[in-house]
């Protein structure tokens, strides 16, 4: 009967309207729904027709009345319609008034009470009565001029909806003020003289004002609502959504943009999902900012520069695969690979860090380090397993950058595999299993169920051991000003949370997890301007803890034993401990970090009796000789380390009687890697000086360079030259005192 475009109307999971979109044709005409309320079904009845519950269709006494009453007017004054043959009417698209239209009518009414029940009819009644301007039906009406649904409305707003559709185009709220309020009036009466409502009820209905102007409908997810209306155009939806988290969340969305927009910071996006269920409950794909700054565009599946964001995975996946523990120090110097030079956020070295103290501080150049050592190709691998839909290029376009930023991804597929991993760890502790479809598309639809797959012995990228140490790891991030000290108190929530700024700080990243939630945020300008201060720790993680404030307090999470294995490890260098470390501890790692490597940095030395000089058989007696482990990191790692580590003792001196040995103690720390210079200019144009750098494992060592053939000077304790050659290609050559050489091939350009 009716065919009329709809529009399209999105829910909460508790059935409060999230937002609607108007109809092809301009209406506001939400989806039909047959659950009218009580009070508005009496008032409707009471008014239009009291005896719909006994007529066959129409009404024989009411239509006598009305041709009576006609008749004497000289003109159509009364209709003697019933509800059924006011539904025939609206069907029919209301043609003219017309003694033999109202026969056809009749017959109709009578075909519609034989097929449909008398409930069905108000509903068809309720969702197509015309009330004035473009709203069309109860539920729009009902939100259009109360700002609530029909359930919530009171007596007199009900009374106020069942008679407006009586004439809609004369009487409507904001015009004729007197004449509605006297029918509502008089309809309130009738239901207090029936006895439907006290006096009590009827004083107080009496007094409420009629309605003004029309409200807006409300938008509490636009950018979801946009979503769901590419697929969904003209029905209703229910979502996932909590509708009273969405409303905090929007308040913080706000809350912060006001503060970002003074640094000319303008959008942001907010996504929270529930582990268990995969579910979406909040939704904000965008500040309340303005048209000029892109308010309409969801930013949540837009592809952004991911600065540090992926790098759990790819600490994840060394784990998975054996090639690193938590605490395996990873190197932390200059560094330059090709025209590649990663630095940094502190632009600071230390020399060696653990990977899991890498982790948490998000260094650059251990991650550089890290990917190099794993490999860009597998790394990729892993990313595309689990469907990282923007990283769609081969692994030789992003090559090591794809660690810091020079890959591209989208807040839903960062959330979504953060998630699986927490997912993946529950369920391994629920089960002592996996599922194989762990690694799956979130839903903001109420009704669908995530399907997980089939239990399997097997892991599906991860094993949950990696992944839980992974976690573990994150947990220890420094959190943003005025967190500094949560792990101290009791009602503190264990999250695991990584922050990513992009190159030229454009995008700011923050994405934590629980147990039961995970909550991305991204910060920045949907233009792509980047901002002094646009950096995730200051900008996108205030908000993620704002957020995760408003969620329940979960347990962290249960840690899979079964998949994990005590070994002993080396306390200074991380890695599994060899007879010959001297600190040892014991420590749960992945079943897989069995095949990681052994402590590569105690070498066993001979001390005299003293053990204050190295020494050998050429001056000291074997008997005499007293062996010791010791920790020695390579020259360049140990130059930044001991800035950084005071505790830590170089290696002692040689006796000076002994014939010491010739190994490799010399590396250079400028230049490393790169073979090309390029000498800038000042102010004066000057050429600057290239300043040459290596570290030796004696502190006492004096060294002599030579530039080709030429000798240069010497240098002692701190080996640093200046030298200003013309641009060509040169051989750097530098010598210690017991002969021991490195050397090094440099072009010079201008």
């Amino acid at each position: 009967m009716f065919n009329d475009p709809t529009s399209t109307v999105i829910t909460s999971k508790e059935d409060k309207l999230l937002g609607a979109m108007i109809a092809k044709d301009g209406q506001w005409r939400f989806p039909e729904n047959k659950e009218i309320s009580e009070k508005f079904t009496t008032c409707l009845l009471q008014f239009e027709d009291e005896h719909f519950y006994n007529h066959p269709g129409f009404n024989p006494v009411s239509i006598v009345k009305a041709i009576r009453s006609n008749i004497k007017a000289g003109s159509v004054k009364r209709g003697g319609s019933t509800i059924t043959q006011q539904v025939i009417r609206l069907s029919r698209k209301n043609p003219d008034r017309t003694y033999f239209e109202k026969v056809k009518e009749i017959i109709l009414a009578t075909r519609l009470e034989l097929r449909e029940s008398k409930k069905n009819i108000i509903s068809l009644w309720a969702n197509n009565a015309p009330y004035g301007g473009n709203v069309v039906g109860l539920e729009a009406a009902s939100w259009r001029y109360f700002n609530r649904s029909p359930e919530d409305l009171s007596w007199a707003e009900s009374a106020t909806l069942a008679i407006l559709p009586n004439a809609p185009a004369l009487i409507y709220p904001g015009k004729n003020q007197q004449r509605l309020l006297k029918k509502r009036n008089r309809l309130l009466a009738k239901l207090y003289r029936k006895s439907i409502i006290d006096s009590i009820t009827y004083s107080l209905s009496i007094q409420e004002e009629i309605p003004k102007k029309a409200h807006r409908i409300p938008q509490i997810t636009p950018h979801l609502l946009q979503k769901i209306a590419q697929t969904n155009q003209g029905k209703l939806v229910k979502t996932s959504v909590d509708y009273y988290l969405q409303k905090q969340v929007n308040e913080i969305a706000k809350r912060h943009y006001q503060k970002l927009s003074q640094n000319e910071i303008y959008n942001s996006a907010i996504l929270v999902l529930d582990v268990k269920t995969r579910k979406v409950i909040a939704y904000v794909g965008n500040s309340p900012t303005t048209k000029e700054h892109q308010k309409d565009v969801d930013i949540i599946n837009k592809p952004r520069s991911t600065g540090s964001i992926l790098k759990p995975f790819l600490y994840g996946a060394m784990l998975d695969n054996g090639d690193i523990l938590p605490e395996t120090l990873i190197p932390d110097i200059p560094t330059q690979i090709g025209t590649y030079q990663p630095e940094n956020f502190n632009q600071e070295y230390a020399g060696a860090v653990p990977a899991k103290k890498a982790l948490s501080r998000s260094l650059n150049i251990p991650a550089v380090k890290m990917l190099q050592q794993f490999g860009t190709d597998k790394l990729h691998d892993y990313l595309q397993q689990m469907n990282f839909t923007s990283i769609n290029k081969p692994a030789d376009h992003y090559g090591l950058s794809l660690i810091l930023g020079g890959a591209e991804s989208n807040l839903w597929d960062l959330v979504k595999n953060y998630a699986a991993f927490s997912s993946t760890i529950n369920h391994y502790d629920e089960t002592l299993g996996y599922y194989s479809n762990e690694f799956c598309e979130p839903t903001f639809f109420f009704d669908k169920v995530i399907d997980f797959g089939k239990k399997k012995a097997e892991k599906n990228i991860f094993d949950a051991a990696s992944m839980y140490l992974t976690f573990q790891s994150l947990k220890e991030v420094y959190r943003p000003n005025g967190n500094q000290n949560w792990e101290y108190f009791d009602s503190s929530k264990e999250i695991a949370w990584k922050t990513g700024t992009s190159f030229g700080f454009r995008d700011a990243w923050a994405v934590g997890t629980t147990k039961d939630y995970v909550v991305g945020v991204w910060v920045g300008n949907a233009d792509g301007e980047g901002r002094p201060g646009l950096v995730g720790v200051q900008t996108a993680a205030p908000i993620l803890f704002d957020v995760f404030d408003k969620l329940p307090r979960s347990n962290w999470f249960t840690a899979p034993f079964n998949e994990m294995v005590m070994v002993d490890v080396c306390t200074k260098s991380g890695y599994r401990a060899t007879d010959i470390c001297g600190e040892k501890k014991s420590m749960d790692i992945s079943i897989s970090g069995l095949k990681s490597a052994a402590c590569p940095f105690h070498q066993t030395i001979h001390l005299d009796k003293m053990q204050q000089f190295q020494v050998n058989t050429s001056c000291e007696n074997a008997d005499a000789i007293v062996q010791k482990s010791w920790f020695v990191l390579p020259p360049i790692l140990e130059h930044y380390y001991e800035e950084k580590n005071p505790l830590y003792q170089k290696l002692p001196k040689f006796k000076s009687s002994c014939i010491k040995t010739s190994e490799q103690s010399i590396a250079f720390i400028y230049p490393k890697d790169q073979n090309k210079i390029y000498l800038p200019k000042d102010f004066n144009e000057r050429r600057n000086d290239v300043i040459l750098k290596v570290a030796h494992s004696n502190e006492e060592a004096t060294l002599f360079w030579y530039l080709d053939q030429t000798y240069m000077g010497q240098t002692i304790k701190f080996h640093e030259l200046a030298i200003q050659p013309k641009t060509g290609t040169y051989l750097i050559t530098v010598v210690d005192q017991n002969g021991v050489e490195v050397s090094k091939s440099i072009e010079i350009k201008s």
